[in-house]
């Protein structure tokens, strides 16, 4: 594993497959199964439960379990102590390991501090999660979201830049210039 870094006080189990680049930091365990791509960075104790994919480049910040059915895209960023569930109906005396229910965070996804996702649910690209709001739903591409249960308040460019549009649904990112198509409730980049 070239260029990778893992903390002496971080287990990583057998059966991970771990990218080239990555670093993982203090107290953090890293479970059987997982695939983690190149240059991603994961904080101080965080847990990836088994069979959790992570794509390239991503960051996971402080305090954060990414549980099994999670599966996260190229450049997801995930704020933290943000929480995951991984069913609906949790309950000690229950198993309900069959019934796992998947969570995708699509390319270039972020989710801010102390937020919640339930599970179930797509984040779309490029979409951002304020900072304590609990997402209970599907979350379109580049939709900027916020409260709980979470709602859409504005649409952000793939640079984290609040979205203006003008009268025919054409809004440029201030920092990069890259334009944005709003047609039907939905974003697209140009």
């Amino acid at each position: 594993m070239d260029n990778t870094f893992i903390h002496p006080s971080s287990y990583v189990d057998d059966g991970c497959v771990i990218g080239e680049g990555t670093k993982i930091w203090h107290f953090s365990h890293i479970m059987s199964g997982c695939t983690i791509g190149p240059h991603c960075n994961i904080g101080q104790n965080v847990v990836i439960s088994p069979d959790v994919v992570l794509g390239r480049n991503c960051k996971i910040q402080n305090n954060v379990s990414v549980y099994t059915g999670v599966r996260c895209e190229d450049d997801v960023f995930l704020g933290p102590s943000m929480v995951f569930t991984n069913v609906v109906n949790p309950r000690a005396a229950v198993s309900r390991k069959d019934e796992y229910r998947p969570t995708l965070l699509r390319r270039g996804a972020s989710v801010g501090a102390n937020a919640t996702i339930v599970c179930g649910h797509t984040l779309g690209e490029y979409c951002l999660i304020g900072a304590g709001s609990v997402v209970t739903k599907d979350v379109p591409a580049y939709a900027l979201m916020a409260g709980n249960p979470a709602r859409r308040i504005g649409w952000v460019s793939e640079h984290g830049e609040k979205l203006l549009f003008d009268a025919e649904g054409i809004a440029t990112c201030p920092a990069t210039g890259d334009k944005y198509k709003l047609h039907d409730g939905l974003v697209e980049k140009l």
